[in-house]
């Protein structure tokens, strides 16, 4: 299986940190969130890894190499100019029949395998890995009809809504949805692959699950791991590369 994972980012929201070093290679504890994703990976099944970069790429080449550590053949595709989440997928050679992309910034407990075979099972052209999350609101609100006429009235409540995890799977036909240069995001593509009549799929998780786009989410994410690894590395992965 391939797996996509998208490392190219400047993570300027989390400076002065990432002024030397990208946000997948930040640790969790003293462990780099990107060793977490490729041991979670093999541990999965996946054997290929392609890894698209931008800033400070010669980084991750010095620290990952090949992926023979970890069991895996990991390649890299380089963007010259940021080309967004789905823009570097035109790149990809020999895109197997459904694949796996994901943000290389997050730390989840998230079934890999169990994503793709509902990817399958629906026969999707794209899927959405997606998690539950709820806003309360400090205010009383008012609900009216067009009219301004009042219809309800709510105190404080908890609006529920769902949220990409940046953890996908494409079939290799949505990558004709990419235009041919330019920037181009993974929200974009699952807009056009659902006007063009093709099936989205949401895939909704009640994993553990941190994005780590900003400081107190990544401090977060990294008191969690070091509470408790096991929940995220399984027996099963490989050792430590």
């Amino acid at each position: 299986m391939l797996a996509v994972i998208l490392a190219g980012g400047k993570g300027a929201r989390l400076r002065p940190f990432t002024m030397t070093i990208p946000k997948p290679l930040l640790p969790l504890g003293d462990v780099p969130i990107l060793d977490v994703i490729l041991r979670q990976l093999a541990a999965s099944g996946f054997t290929r890894v392609i890894l698209t970069l931008g800033h400070m790429a010669p980084l991750f080449l010095s620290t990952y190499g090949e992926g023979k550590a970890y069991g895996l053949r990991i390649e890299y595709l380089r963007e010259d100019e940021p080309l967004g989440t789905a823009g570097p997928l035109r790149q990809i050679v020999d895109p197997p029949a459904d694949f796996l992309v994901m943000n290389g910034d997050l730390l989840t407990d998230l079934s890999y395998v169990d994503l793709i075979a509902a990817h399958r099972a629906r026969g999707a052209a794209g899927t959405i890995g997606v998690a539950a999350r709820e806003e309360k609101v400090d205010y009383g609100v008012i609900e009216m009809d067009a009219n301004g006429s009042f219809t309800d009235y709510r105190e404080k409540p908890v609006i529920p809504y769902y949220v990409s995890m940046g953890i996908n799977v494409l079939n290799a036909s949505a990558l004709a949805h990419i235009p041919p240069t330019g920037k181009f995001d993974m929200p974009a593509l699952m807009l056009s692959l659902h006007q063009a009549g093709e099936l989205v799929h949401c895939f909704r998780s009640d994993c553990y699950w941190q994005d780590m786009g900003r400081f107190d989410d990544y401090t977060r994410a990294s008191e969690d791991f070091v509470r408790d690894p096991d929940r995220f590395i399984s027996p099963d992965a490989p050792p430590r590369g």
